[in-house]
């Protein structure tokens, strides 16, 4: 407020329940009671003129002084008149969120509503300013300390952390780049042995049989002397050297081609290796493989039932098989399954999830498998076209040509992810949640492979 504050003297309203006394009464005190115009929004306004209130618009201000209230700090400007009553707008109506007279809540359009002094409202709200303001003090004295304290104190902490972090990192690295190191040296050697070793069976076989093709030749062209230029008297008494120098012959003997002449593919095997190459390519964005590699639905036995979505197979008791028409791509007597995407080349990895089934097998075959028949021929790991990791009776095993190799599994896995890597030609079956690699297999592989599958206890499916 821009004027002069005038001081009004705080008159209670009588409380007597007549209403016309309380009328006489109030015109007698109408400018004695407090105005708290400041609070309601109808202050004089910075020109003099009365700003209109809730009660009905602006009226004619009271020419008495307006005091200011010592103890609750209340400073008002001009009184403000009811324009219905020409009272004081000493009162506040709770229902309608104003500014009232004592007539408007006694015998005016407030009455019946609740209404409070506005001395009341006033210390209430100031009451809820302080509280409000407290609050904000307390939080604003927590946000200090957090910053002087807490986040200082992180501060500090953060390069003595990160520094740790560092050294953890280098040290790691460092032990992975030192056990690198030394295992590639050991493979290094071990490459250069078996070579040294291949060179000297080649070296001493390229000896023996130059010694035993120069023999071979020197015996021959005798013979064939003895038979151009001996007369054939004397050629018959000859037989005896004859059968003797044949013989010589035939003792040089037939040379062979061995594994020995070869280098031998393992002295470059190393788990290490093996365990980081599987880890990098099994932690990167494509471990669950392509989203295309589905089931052939033209191989599905008529044991299984495959899904919609075709990546699902589930075994079917007696009663629930359907005859399905005929398909030179389906096994009929197996309950397999092969996948849709044919591997030749490059890097691929998929998972099924195994863990509603108790008896299954995941793996890989030849497109050439037979499909017909109750033989080991189209039995997945029981021939030379097949390599699968199978469970059953709560045992697993690797399966290739009829022989199993037992595997010892920590915990039954839900999952089994496959890895083939082509250009390696190594076959990899791990268990996805740990990473841990439960049996790998290099194999010259001498045509394109599918997935392939088989279940007889409840479900498998591909995931994606």
């Amino acid at each position: 407020m821009s004027g002069e504050l005038i001081t009004c003297e705080l008159t209670c309203l009588p409380t007597s329940s007549d209403p016309e006394e309380i009328l006489k009464r109030s015109r007698e005190m109408d400018c004695e009671q407090p105005i708290f115009s400041v609070l309601s929004g109808g202050g004089k306004e910075a020109g003099g003129t009365a700003v209109p209130n809730s009660c009905g618009g602006g009226g004619a201000a009271s020419p008495a002084a307006t005091t200011s209230d010592t103890e609750s700090g209340i400073f008002s400007g001009e009184c403000e008149l009811c324009v219905e009553h020409e009272s004081e707008l000493d009162w506040f109506c709770g229902t309608e969120q104003k500014l009232i007279c004592s007539h408007c809540a006694i015998v005016g359009s407030c009455h019946g509503h609740t209404v409070t002094p506005l001395a009341t409202r006033v210390t209430a709200v100031r009451n809820q300013l302080v509280d409000v303001c407290e609050k904000m003090q307390l939080q604003a004295l927590r946000i200090e300390r957090f910053i002087d304290q807490t986040l200082t104190a992180k501060e500090q902490k953060l390069q003595a952390a990160a520094s740790n972090a560092r050294e953890q990192v280098l040290a790691q690295v460092s032990a992975v780049r030192e056990a690198l190191e030394e295992e590639e040296q050991r493979l290094l050697e071990e490459v250069q042995r078996e070579e040294e070793r291949v060179e000297q069976c080649l070296l001493t076989q390229k000896a023996h049989w130059s010694q035993a093709l120069a023999s071979l030749t020197q015996t021959r062209s005798r013979l064939v002397h003895t038979l151009t230029h001996t007369p054939d008297a004397q050629l018959v008494t000859s037989v005896q050297d004859i059968a003797e120098r044949v013989e010589e012959a035939e003792g040089v003997g037939e040379p062979c081609d061995t594994d020995q002449l070869n280098l031998n593919t393992g002295c470059s095997d190393s788990k290490l290796l093996r365990g980081l190459w599987a880890a990098a390519v099994l932690l990167g964005p494509n471990a669950y493989g392509s989203s295309y590699l589905k089931f052939d639905e033209r191989t599905v036995s008529p044991l299984l039932s495959l899904s919609d979505d075709l990546c699902t197979l589930t075994f079917l008791h007696k009663k629930a098989r359907q005859a399905l028409p005929y398909d030179p791509a389906r096994f009929d007597c197996w309950p397999n399954a092969l996948g849709s995407l044919s591997m030749s080349s490059g890097t691929h990895s998929w998972v099924v999830d195994v863990g509603q089934s108790g008896a299954f097998k995941v793996g890989v075959c030849y497109a050439s498998l037979e499909r017909k028949g109750s033989g080991n021929e189209a039995r997945l790991g029981y021939n030379t076209q097949s390599w699968v990791l199978s469970r059953y009776d709560g045992d697993y095993s690797f399966c290739h040509a009829g022989k199993k190799v037992p595997l010892q599994v920590v915990r039954t896995p839900q999952r089994i992810g496959l890895l083939l890597d082509w250009p390696s030609q190594t076959l990899l079956f791990y268990e996805p949640h740990s990473g841990a690699v439960l049996y790998s297999v290099t194999q010259n592989f001498s045509a394109p492979l599918l997935p392939a599958c088989a279940v007889t206890d409840r479900s498998i499916t591909i995931l994606h």
